[in-house]
């Protein structure tokens, strides 16, 4: 039987569950226990796929192919452990699984309600994630306590927990403790009220996890636990850390939230080693040496729309002991501030949401050929690459690059993983060390065509990785630059801090010769 722990938070959103969750999710398979992870969401669009990364942040995919949340990334950098279609929930999915079911008669002309159908629902879908394979799962809540759309989620992990039994679940809850700069005071009634929502309808945290911009003091510990009923010591302090967000497991197994939370599941603690973690922080720390990547997208200055780019940099950075700086430069705003990419040693295009800004995007591209500066194209970002070299290179018009270089998927373009052979002796089959064919995950609707490969190659390009058929052209670079690659899938989704994604650690090791 799974164990599980339910988190929820309070206050203001964003907060950091995601990255809480993520970090606790870490410390426990750092002691040896299989976790899960996985996240409601309590918005009603089914799908995370529709809405707008400008305003929700990046859509991660899975390699089962479903089009979820950013925070599925956060688990599985920190974790290595892939999530899945029962790691993420929304409240439309929910709710139109049980619309659907009444449709078909599933309810015997019942009549269907929030409780106890809806929240059913909701704990039929963390079962779905629980299993003989997962000692521990941990289920995120999105929004906050008070939010209307979340009660049906609340009233669920409420009987969830009751019906599970003393020693197999319970409640975290992350909430913030602001420090009032005029006053020099930190302030505890926030939290207060927060948890007091969440006893109105039943659940008494069993961890307080404090968000802190300053160190909290006894006093406010002391006040916490009486006014929110929750033992002493189980009021964990979440300081802001310095350097990156890959500190935060560090800073929670300081105050041994893995410890006590392995208590309170009745579970043996088993021996932590953490040596490994700590050398990642060290590398960020203490980087040897430094480079500037130039990011050109759709508003990338919107970092949680790129979220998985800047992180697998990051992880290249890593990889290399090196700090990697990155400058993010609108599409449409390349002509005016080209000066500013003459400086960066290298560049990369993301996938992008439509074709706004493809223009600068191409002029970006043409300067990193010309220069010969390392160059790394995702999705919409090879297809400009490969615009580009038809229309300066090959001299063909702008009609004809688009007409004759991408085509258009049928309705079952693919979403998820898919394997890609690669060429012998390419620069991405040394970028793999040699591997002969690899998986990546895919969310596009067009590809490049792959008949017009002599054209290809009069541009002096090559396609050095496609699908094992040779039917569509997943890879493609040229062979004459250091490193200049374009791709069809997305390799910022299997990147990790501990394991580079090999794309991102190539780029960055020829930006920094």
């Amino acid at each position: 039987m799974s164990k599980h722990i339910f988190i929820t938070g309070g206050v203001v959103s964003s907060l950091g569950k995601g990255i809480t969750s993520a970090s606790l999710a870490m410390l426990l398979k750092n002691r040896g226990y299989r976790v899960a992870i996985q996240k409601f969401d309590p918005y009603l669009n089914v799908n995370p796929g529709s809405m707008s990364p400008f305003q929700h942040g990046e859509v991660y995919v899975t390699d089962d192919g479903v089009e979820t949340d950013l925070d599925l990334g956060h688990y599985e950098r920190f974790t290595g452990v892939p999530c899945n279609r029962t790691s993420s929930y929304t409240t439309g999915r929910i709710y139109k699984s049980v619309i659907d079911r009444d449709a078909a008669g599933g309810y015997n002309g019942k009549t269907v309600q929030i409780i106890p159908h809806i929240t059913d629902e909701i704990k039929a879908a963390i079962r779905s994630a629980a299993g003989p394979e997962v000692d521990i799962l941990i289920t995120e809540i999105g929004g906050t306590a008070g939010d209307i759309e979340s009660h049906p989620y609340l009233e669920a992990i409420r009987q969830f927990k009751h019906e599970a039994g003393a020693g197999n679940a319970m409640f975290i809850h992350l909430t913030l403790v602001p420090y009032i700069k005029a006053a020099g005071e930190l302030k505890t009634k926030p939290s207060q009220q927060s948890v007091a929502i969440l006893r109105n309808i039943g659940i008494v945290p069993d961890v307080l996890v404090c968000r802190a911009e300053v160190p909290m003091e006894q006093e406010h510990r002391d006040k916490l636990a009486l006014f929110c009923n929750v033992a002493k010591d189980m009021v964990i302090e979440e300081l802001d850390v310095s350097h990156t967000i890959y500190e935060v497991p560090l800073e929670l197994a300081r105050h041994q939230l893995d410890t006590k939370v392995l208590q309170m599941l009745q579970l043996p603690a088993g021996r932590p080693d953490l040596t490994g973690w700590e050398e990642i922080i060290h590398r960020v720390v203490h980087p040897d040496r430094t480079c500037l990547v130039a990011i050109v997208g759709q508003s990338p200055a919107t970092r949680d729309a790129y979220k998985s780019v800047y992180e697998a940099l990051a992880h290249a950075g890593i990889a290399a002991r090196a700090k990697v700086r990155t400058l993010a430069i609108d599409a449409d705003e390349v002509a005016a501030r080209m000066a500013e990419l003459e400086t960066a040693d290298a560049l990369v295009i993301p996938d992008g949401y439509g074709v706004r800004g493809a223009a600068g995007q191409i002029a970006a591209i043409k300067f990193a050929r010309e220069r010969d500066i390392p160059f790394l194209g995702i999705g919409f970002g090879m297809h400009c690459m490969v615009i580009e070299a038809a229309r300066n290179i090959l001299g063909r018009s702008a009609e004809e690059a688009n007409s004759l270089i991408v085509k258009t998927l049928p309705a079952h373009s693919r979403l998820g993983a898919y394997p890609c052979a690669l060429a012998p002796g390419s620069a991405a089959a040394k970028a793999y060390d040699d591997a002969p064919r690899v998986s990546e995950r895919h969310r596009r609707h067009d590809e490049i065509d792959a008949s017009f490969a002599a054209d290809y190659e009069r541009a002096g390009l090559r396609v050095s990785g496609a699908s094992p058929d040779g039917s569509l052209v997943e890879m493609m670079e040229m062979p004459a630059k250091r490193f200049f690659i374009g791709c069809q899938f997305h390799p910022e989704f299997k990147s990790r801090p501990d394991l580079a994604h090999p794309l991102f650690r190539a780029l960055v090791s020829a930006a920094l010769r």
